[in-house]
């Protein structure tokens, strides 16, 4: 057999080994491609030159680099199921080749995307690892916006990804008051997969017989719009619940959720969370785990549940669904969970709700439930004291994933840890990670230029130091800066193992809002011009995310002096004026605010307490009586829970709220 045979039989081999699955029509098309790549070559190997690498050539290995990753790093997310011991198995063998697993991943991607317009334009059609670390920079989401912008715009994907982007996911964080876009690609979905089918082996190892009831799992989709070119841009996970690897999973016992998908879909968040909690009161006794993506979801929805138990025990004592559900494609898939009348479940139900505190609630209405999931780290801490009065201490809270719009990070490998002492295991196969050291302790680097060679791989981090997240991901972000900034707590195999610390220059978030001090300032800005027509100046300001409340709500402190008189202390602030500087700081506020506001209702109206004067100066005062220095004082924009907070409330001689929701539209 000749040379030129045998490497042809070869290929088909390796086609032929790959693993199986449902193509789509492009698939089906490129596989047609990739055996006429063969057969051309095979007929005509005199053929050379940049036309046969474009026809030919680079068909070929883009599909059989896709097609043998895959299959080489156990990347099959094509089915929401449980894998067992297979997913531990793949997850140990992961971890102990991390470096080479991370170094196939950044040769994948340079491979793929290096004749992309941004990726070309630094490696110059070089695929060499090095080269891609000493030329490509590292970046802010604002040095790639200009170029989702285009592809937004209608331009092709080639101009930062040699895969068509399908979507565009809209991040929680905000550029200029518009949420930040990030491209997907459709594989993407295949790996959101893969990590979710790596969670119930983790929690099963922990917690045993978790397929002996149901899960309990709040989940809602959010508003999404269509970009210039027809992408359409929504949350990620909005876009994941909407994809065939949700919507259609088989039946598995490790995933059967209360919920119908029906009510998950529906947009009315009104509605789909009744019929949700609905279907959680009919399966009580055969829920084992409750939860939602987000803490602050789950308390709204107890707070929901709170105002309308009435409504909901008399659906399940009647036997009939309540006339303001009118989503008709909701109505029948609910008539299939309340399909009869139960007034013994009504009474006990009522029985409970009606109780004089609802301290332990969740223990009472679902007695078999053996752990809450949520996202309890970084902002949603706050949320930590609420859950444990709704559960009386009695149920783990559990946080099981890291993952953010760029990208899915990594997984909980000690799933009944605290959620303050949560550290995250990243995966190296769903991404290039790379990190920038904070030499300062917590105190991030602002810059925008960031040396490349500062940079630290995956497996080159070290124990107890701080490091912010860098990303390059397939759908085209390269060298991205995240924004999270992580501790390293220990490792796992060769992988390290992070607790979330932070997100950079964050000051305010009650939901998936992310507010920083430029927003803030920019919003502080346009709100004060309205006191100069009545002779008022806005001294000092400082804020504070109040969650005692559910929704939660933003808090501005303000101290007002009057400038045309002495008697500032006795004259009445008009309430309109402050009413409307609420309103305006609101509908400056960014993008994701907004929608959460206005729509999601995920938070409250925005609070401004006036203080008396001089209690800036007192804050000053505590603060430095703490250990800070006179001479580097500056006023924090952002107070937490504890003796500035008291202080601050102590002082408060005046409250005043938005009268409405911000502006905001799709």
């Amino acid at each position: 057999m000749s040379e030129r045979a045998w490497d042809l039989c070869s290929v088909r081999t390796m086609i032929m080994v790959c693993p199986e699955y449902n193509r789509s029509h492009q698939e089906k098309e490129e596989h047609m491609l990739l055996h006429l790549s063969i057969h051309t070559l095979y007929m005509h190997p005199q053929s050379s030159g940049t036309d046969t690498l474009q026809c030919f050539i680079f068909p070929l290995f883009k599909i059989l680099n896709q097609n043998l990753l895959q299959a080489s790093m156990g990347m099959d997310g094509k089915k929401l199921e449980y894998k067992g011991e297979d997913a531990l198995r793949e997850l140990e063998e992961l971890t102990i080749k991390a470096k080479e697993v991370q170094d196939s991943i950044l040769k994948e991607i340079i491979t793929r995307n290096g004749a992309s317009e941004y990726l070309n334009k630094y490696m110059q059609g070089s695929i060499d690892l090095l080269t891609f670390k000493t030329r490509v920079p590292v970046i802010t989401y604002e040095k790639i916006q200009p170029y989702i912008q285009r592809i937004v715009n209608g331009e092709d994907s080639s101009i930062i990804s040699g895969h068509q982007i399908t979507e565009m996911l809209m991040s929680s964080g905000t550029s200029c008051g518009e949420p930040k876009l990030m491209p997907s690609i459709a594989e993407d979905l295949d790996r959101r997969t893969y990590l979710y089918n790596l969670i119930m082996p983790i929690m099963n190892k922990h917690i045993p017989d978790l397929d002996k009831g149901k899960a309990m799992y709040l989940l809602f989709i959010k508003a999404e719009k269509q970009t210039p070119s027809g992408l359409p841009a929504r949350p990620v996970l909005t876009s994941y619940y909407k994809s065939p690897h949700f919507r259609t999973r088989t039946h598995d016992p490790f995933n059967d959720y209360t919920s119908p998908n029906e009510a998950i879909l529906c947009p009315d968040r009104d509605q789909s969370m009744y019929c949700q909690l609905l279907a959680g009161l009919i399966h009580r006794q055969c829920v084992l785990r409750l939860g939602a993506v987000f803490a602050s979801a789950l308390l709204r929805s107890i707070s929901f549940l709170e105002k309308n138990w009435i409504d909901l025990c008399r659906d399940i004592r009647t036997g009939h669904l309540n006339k303001s559900i009118t989503d008709p494609n909701l109505r029948a898939a609910m008539s299939k969970t309340i399909t009869s009348q139960d007034p013994q479940l009504a009474n006990e139900l009522e029985a409970i709700c009606s109780l004089r505190t609802w301290k332990g609630i969740i223990c009472k209405l679902w007695p078999r439930v053996k752990y809450i999931e949520a996202v309890l780290t970084g902002s949603m801490a706050q949320y930590i004291p609420a859950l444990e009065f709704y559960s009386e201490g009695k149920i783990p809270l559990v946080c099981t994933m890291y993952a953010s719009s760029e990208c899915y990070f990594g997984v909980n490998l000690n799933p009944l840890s605290y959620p303050t002492e949560v550290s995250y295991t990243l995966l190296p196969n769903m991404a290039y990670f790379e990190f920038i050291p904070l030499e300062n302790g917590l105190q991030p680097n602002n810059e925008e230029k960031i040396e490349q060679d500062k940079l630290v791989s995956l497996v080159d981090v070290k124990l107890w130091c701080y490091y912010e997240l860098v990303v390059t991901t397939f759908a085209g972000l390269c060298r991205h800066r995240v924004g999270d900034i992580l501790l390293v707590t220990s490792f796992y195999n060769s992988v390290p193992q992070f607790k979330f610390i932070c997100r950079r220059n964050i000051l305010l978030s009650i939901d998936t809002d992310k507010t920083n001090e430029e927003e803030l300032h920019k919003s502080v800005t346009a709100s004060k011009k309205l006191l100069e027509a009545y002779d008022l100046l806005l001294n000092e300001y400082t804020s504070h995310a109040d969650t005692s409340t559910i929704p939660g709500h933003y808090v501005l402190f303000w101290e007002i002096t009057n400038t045309s008189t002495k008697l500032s202390l006795a004259t009445p602030l008009n309430a309109e004026l402050l009413q409307n500087c609420c309103q305006v700081l609101e509908d400056s506020l960014g993008y994701v605010y907004r929608r959460c506001r206005s729509h999601d209702k995920s938070i409250g109206p925005l609070e401004i307490r006036v203080v008396e004067e001089g209690t800036f100066e007192a804050l000053m005062d505590l603060i430095i009586s703490q250990g800070g220095s006179i001479n580097q004082y500056k006023t924090p924009r952002y107070i937490e829970q504890g003796q500035a907070l008291e202080l601050l409330n102590s002082r408060v001689k005046d409250r005043f709220f938005s009268s409405r929701d911000p502006v905001w539209s799709l």
